[in-house]
């Protein structure tokens, strides 16, 4: 496998792939991880119960026959958890995330040091919807509470540790939710996209996308191939499993052999739906065609601040000089225009082979047409 086909970054960490195990109390320790996890981009172990009071609701969803991770000393607990990972066959360069619960920041800010300080990734923990958490004010009761979020989320990325928040879809208003976990400083959105009787909600996922810069974990009833590329296809950067991984002790490194096999064939693993489709977020921009007729394109162009000729501009500018400004036989002149390769389209893929120009190729140029459009937007994503 080639390590840095994905060009992942967030903060000062790198993942190899998009693919990550996520946490399920009493469940995903560093044993579990090392078992199953092993070719993972992202290990997230957890949840560690930090103080008394959640140690306390603990013991009482243990008692009601959930499992869970109990300590009498939950720092050292969770240093060693930090330490065994590498044990058994994680290999080098996976990167792990701790997956934290405690009633005031104090516990919090002890084990973000311990985070920072071990490489690892800080993640707090806003969505346990178990009654015994909520009712002490943690887990899903943080997403009801903003500014107490807010203001931990601030306090724990001053020790200088990589933030991840975990949230629940569909719980409250998830975009107002979303910018002010952003606003906070946190690198990492982690979502359960839920929604009762649906499995996962691909749409708030695509809304949520549309609605912030951080780095974007998907989750939600993935079992296969197809449900992550269903995800990365609204906009998650990275997808996580956990059910599915004690179903199918494979799913990760099967998911990783799919999704490398996928960037190595396309250039663009997460490539967005078409805009014109109805499910395409914003950066399916890259694909649209000229906005001379009324469509879909002109509300999300709207968005971002633009004109139908601003944005006509915006991606002609990109394309000057590039191998995505030819195409006289296009239906708008240059292959800037043309859509995903997914789409059949014998003259988009005529000019493609007149110029020599790969599929992969012509996807990686889209991806960094997005990234343009995005960075160059009148309102920003997240103030759109």
């Amino acid at each position: 496998m080639i390590d840095d086909i994905f060009d992942l970054h967030t903060g000062n960490i790198t993942f190899k792939n998009p693919i990550a195990l996520a946490t399920m109390a009493g469940i995903t320790n560093s044993a579990f991880a090392n078992e199953h996890a092993n070719r993972a981009g992202l290990v997230v172990i957890g949840s560690f119960n930090l103080d008394e009071k959640t140690n306390d609701a603990a013991s009482k969803l243990m008692a009601r026959g959930r499992d869970e991770f109990i300590s009498d000393n939950p720092f050292g607990f969770l240093k060693s958890e930090i330490e065994n990972m590498g044990d058994g066959n994680v290999v080098a360069g996976n990167v792990v995330a701790v997956n934290v619960r405690g009633t005031t920041i104090e516990p919090l800010l002890e084990a973000a040091m311990i985070a920072r300080d071990a490489g690892a990734i800080l993640e707090l923990d806003a969505h346990c919807r178990q009654e015994e958490m909520v009712s002490i004010g943690v887990g899903e009761a943080l997403m009801r509470d903003i500014p107490r979020l807010v203001d931990w989320i601030g306090k724990i990325k001053e020790t200088g540790v990589v933030v991840s928040v975990k949230i629940r879809t569909n719980v409250v208003d998830d975009i107002v939710l979303t910018r002010a976990i952003e606003s906070a400083g946190a690198d990492i959105l982690h979502v359960d996209a839920m929604k009762e009787g649906t499995g996962a909600d691909l749409r708030m996922i695509r809304n949520i996308r549309d609605s912030t810069k951080m780095f974007l974990i998907g989750n939600n009833s993935i079992t296969c191939f197809k449900d992550a590329k269903d995800m990365f296809a609204r906009g998650a950067d990275m997808i996580s499993v956990a059910r599915g991984v004690l179903n199918d002790p494979n799913i990760i490194s099967e998911l990783v052999d799919d999704i490398t096999a996928l960037q190595q064939a396309t250039g663009w693993y997460n490539a967005p739906k078409h805009i014109c489709g109805g499910e395409g977020d914003l950066r399916a921009l890259a694909f649209c065609c000229l906005p001379v007729k009324p469509c879909a394109v002109h509300n999300k162009i709207a968005k971002l601040g633009l004109s139908a000729q601003e944005f006509a501009n915006m991606k002609m500018e990109f394309a000057r000089g590039t191998m995505l400004e030819p195409g006289d036989n296009t239906c708008f002149g240059s292959l800037v225009w043309c859509c995903k390769l997914s789409k059949p389209c014998f003259l988009r893929d005529g000019v493609m082979n007149m110029i020599g120009l790969s599929g992969a190729e012509y996807m990686r140029l889209k991806k960094n047409l997005a990234t343009y459009i995005l960075e160059n937007a009148k309102i920003p994503v997240n103030e759109s």
